[in-house]
């Protein structure tokens, strides 16, 4: 078990080799690379903004709909959801990297953005089974929808 706990992205050695960097300050040490910082902090944020109840029933919605997406005005009728509360969850989404907006005369149109779900998809699972994704099934798979 503490393996598992002291074992790193990408098949970086173990924290516990560095035994001199725990030593130092926290802010010090180089812990990850700066492109891994990034996925972590963008994989939170997503995980972050679909972890709402709203926001969840939002996005499977979208990913129903499709590239085209759905107008605000009909995601708030459909949901049952007063429009400014949605428009607030709808940013937390976009902000996310889950949504895309684009307008389409008066209207805002919202679809799922498939390229970031793809990448959320993606950085879950870039390990999976302990490299045999033979075992993974159709999780992995999946992902190229």
């Amino acid at each position: 078990m503490a393996g598992q706990l002291t074992r790193t992205a990408r098949n970086r050695p173990p924290f516990a080799v560095c035994r001199a960097a725990f030593l130092r300050p926290l802010d010090s040490i180089q812990y990850f690379d700066s492109c891994q910082n990034m996925e972590i902090k963008s994989a939170v944020a997503a995980l972050g903004a679909l972890a709402q109840e709203t926001r969840l029933a939002v996005f499977r919605l979208l990913i129903e709909a499709g590239p085209g997406g759905l107008p605000a005005g009909l995601i708030a009728a459909r949901l049952e959801v007063a429009p400014a509360t949605l428009s607030f969850h709808l940013g937390q989404l976009e902000r996310a990297g889950l949504l895309a907006s684009r307008r389409n005369g008066r209207q805002i149109l919202y679809a799922a953005d498939i390229e970031g779900t793809r990448r959320l998809m993606a950085f879950l699972t870039e390990d999976c089974c302990g490299g045999h994704p033979e075992l993974c099934g159709d999780l992995v798979r999946a992902q190229g929808c």
